[in-house]
């Protein structure tokens, strides 16, 4: 039997009961929920107590208002929330301003303020900027220098970035080349166009960040980099010459202090090995001649206890040191008889050592003139030396 035949009892199939009841009415599920939020904030139901007027149970004004206003309250209660909370980056640094006015500076992290009263702005402090500038100035010497330059900067004090100077970028442009006309007009041009510009470069960054300190711009300038430096174009040419004479001069320079170094070494390595060869033989000398002189006082001593038989001696001696390299043989004979010479050197330089069987060839009377003479005399010599010893 379906629910809703004729005498079913009309049974509602969702509620599970009998009776004539339908779904649940939305109108009425909100004007309930409207009552009850009436009833939080005061507000009162008009007619009997099942809370419908006269005019079949509108909800009242007021209720619906309120209701309203607590949702709005509850949002705004969250954003406030959500803006009392705020993060700041690494990069970043966050100027606080309570009522406009500044009054801390916050590090990277996340951080809370007052909604609706303070203020953060976050700066970026890691950001590096730049910009190139270019101008003619005078020099010491009164010439005229076209200098190009980069200049790169970023922000060391937020709060004085932000509120002591209306624009820092302009400040420091000015700052700079300010600075840039100091140091140009107290040097000459060829340090600028060689070798001293870094150091000028230094002097620049040094001039410029005093100025900007002096008017806490809350910048800090990181590097100034010259890039060019060059005369006016009437007189390129002419300074075009004297850069090149200039580095002819620094590559003579550069090669007679090569061949110094190449050669200064040398020479003093040869003096002091002559310095050290001097040293030896002055020590060897002395050395000698100390034995000498030892050797003689010794030979001294012993010429004057026996005066005769050491000069006998010494005689020998010396004779024996003379003969000894010599390829003669003298044969003496007693009584002044005569001297028979060998030329036994000449014979030696004839017969080879490694034939000993051509010796007898040899003729003992076949002496030439010049081996008479020789002979001769040595027998005068002998005569002499044996009167000598007599």
């Amino acid at each position: 039997m379906a629910w809703n035949e004729p005498g079913g009892g009309n049974r509602d199939p969702w509620s599970g009961k009998g009776g004539d009841q339908g779904p649940p009415d939305l109108d009425e599920v909100v004007r309930k929920l409207q009552e009850r939020m009436g009833g939080l904030f005061g507000g009162r139901r008009r007619g009997g107590g099942n809370g419908q007027g006269e005019g079949g149970g509108a909800p009242s004004g007021g209720g619906r208002f309120a209701g309203i206003g607590l949702i709005l309250v509850v949002l705004a209660l969250v954003v406030l929330a959500f803006q009392a909370f705020y993060i700041i980056q690494p990069a970043e640094r966050g100027v606080v301003l309570r009522f406009g006015a500044y009054i801390d500076t916050t590090q990277p992290g996340p951080h809370l303020m007052v909604p609706l009263i303070d203020e953060v702005i976050p700066v970026n402090v890691d950001q590096v900027k730049k910009f190139d500038h270019r101008s003619q100035m005078l020099t010491k010497d009164e010439n005229i220098v076209d200098v190009t330059l980069t200049v790169q900067y970023k922000v060391q004090d937020p709060a004085d970035y932000l509120f002591q100077d209306a624009e820092p970028e302009k400040t420091i442009r000015g700052a700079m080349e300010s600075a840039l006309r100091e140091v140009v007009g107290k040097s000459n041009l060829d340090d600028i166009l060689t070798q001293e510009r870094s150091g000028i470069a230094a002097l620049v960054r040094k001039g410029t960040q005093q100025l900007l300190n002096l008017y806490r711009t809350g910048l800090q300038v990181t590097s100034i980099n010259i890039q060019a430096a060059n005369p006016p174009e009437q007189v390129k040419e002419a300074f075009d010459d004297a850069n090149k004479a200039r580095e002819d001069r620094a590559k003579v320079q550069n090669q007679a202090e090569a061949y110094a170094n190449d050669v200064v070494p040398r020479a003093r390595g040869a003096a002091a090995r002559q310095i050290e060869d001097a040293k030896a033989h002055k020590a060897k000398v002395v050395a000698e001649s100390e034995g000498e002189t030892k050797r003689f006082l010794a030979l001294l001593a012993e010429y004057e206890k026996a005066p005769r038989v050491t000069r006998e001696r010494l005689y020998l001696e010396t004779m024996g040191e003379v003969l000894r390299n010599t390829g003669k043989v003298l044969l003496d004979v007693k009584d002044g008889s005569n001297l028979t010479y060998l030329p036994l050197d000449r014979l030696m330089d004839r017969l080879p050592a490694s034939t000993p069987a051509d010796n007898s060839k040899y003729v003992p009377g076949a002496a030439s003139a010049e081996s008479q003479d020789t002979t001769a005399t040595t027998r005068s010599r002998a005569d002499a030396r044996s009167r000598r010893i007599r």
